[in-house]
C-alpha cells in the first residue's frame, strides 16, 4: 500500500481500498444499484477502478460470478487486495486486460451482464490532466464509447445488458454507438442533484439483440429539500455508513 491508499467502508463486513487515483463516488453507487445482477447470473465490471461495483454486487446480489476488468495496473492491484481482504475470492476475480482486446479476457460470449463507468469526455473536451491516471479515467484516451460497445458486443449472450452511467450531453452518443453494434437500448433513467436542477447523469441499459422500445424510468434525485440524501438515495446507500457526498465522478472508477 502507498501512502495515499486507505480503506473506506461499503456495507456491513465489506471494505474497499482507495487512492486519490482510484476511488469511488455517488456516480459508482448509482450504477452499481441501476445495473443490479440477478442471482445465477454472469457479470462483468468494464474499468473496474479499484473494484467497488463487484464488491456491491457480491455483497447486494450475490450472483454466480463477477469479473473485474482493469488496465491500470496500480488499480488492478488495489481491487485484487480488496478481494482477498474481504474473503471475496470465490465470487469475485480481478483481471488485468484491455477491453479494446476483451476476447484475452472473455473467449466467449459468455455474460449475462456488463457494467461500465466510462470516461466522461472525449479526448480534447474540458480540462487535460498531467496524471496519465486521472486522464485516462476523465477522457476517452483508452476507452470511448465505441469500445466499450464493440467490447460488450463480444462477450455479451443474445439478450445480455450493458448498463453505463454518463453525462446528459453524451447521451445521443451512446444511443447511436449502442443501436449500431447491436445493443438496444431499453432502459433510461435520468440523476438530478435536486429537484429544480437540470439532470447531471444518466443511467442507460442496452440488451444485445433486443426489440426497439426505450423505457424512461422516473428521474432519481439525490438531494432532499433540506440538503441531505433523499430517501431514494439512503435506501440506495443502505448500510454505507460514512456519509460520502459524491455526484462527481472520474469515470472508469
Amino acid at each position: 500500500m502507498t501512502e495515499d491508499m486507505h480503506w473506506e467502508p461499503l456495507a456491513k463486513n465489506c471494505r474497499v481500498l482507495v487512492s486519490r487515483a482510484h476511488r469511488f463516488t455517488t456516480d459508482t453507487i448509482l450504477l452499481a444499484h441501476f445495473a443490479a445482477p440477478r442471482r445465477r447470473e454472469r457479470c462483468a465490471d468494464f474499468g473496474t477502478g479499484c473494484g467497488t461495483i463487484p464488491l456491491l454486487w457480491h455483497v447486494r446480489y450475490a450472483p454466480r460470478a463477477i469479473t473485474g476488468v482493469e488496465l491500470g495496473e496500480q488499480a488492478a492491484e488495489q481491487a485484487e487486495i480488496s478481494v482477498r481482504e474481504n474473503g471475496f475470492q470465490d465470487g469475485i476475480s480481478i483481471r488485468r486486460g484491455d477491453i479494446r482486446d476483451i476476447r484475452t479476457v472473455f473467449p466467449e460470449p459468455e455474460l449475462d451482464l456488463v457494467a461500465c463507468n466510462p470516461p466522461y469526455k472525449a479526448v480534447g473536451a474540458g480540462l487535460r490532466n498531467e496524471d496519465a491516471r486521472m486522464e485516462n479515467a476523465r477522457h476517452e484516451c483508452t476507452c470511448t464509447l465505441e469500445d466499450v460497445a464493440r467490447a460488450a458486443k463480444a462477450v455479451l449472450r443474445f439478450g445480455g445488458r450493458l448498463c453505463i452511467c454518463q453525462r446528459p450531453e453524451r447521451l445521443t452518443d451512446a444511443m447511436c454507438v449502442f443501436r449500431e453494434n447491436g445493443l438496444e437500448p431499453k432502459k433510461l433513467r435520468l440523476v438530478q442533484q435536486r429537484a429544480d436542477s437540470a439532470p447531471m447523469l444518466f443511467l442507460l441499459e442496452a440488451r444485445r439483440g433486443g426489440k426497439p422500445g426505450l423505457q424512461l424510468l422516473p428521474t432519481l434525485v439525490i438531494e432532499d429539500g433540506a440538503g441531505g440524501f433523499s430517501k431514494e438515495m439512503l435506501e440506495i446507500y443502505g448500510d454505507y455508513k460514512d456519509g460520502h457526498e459524491g455526484g462527481r465522478s472520474n469515470g472508469g472508477e
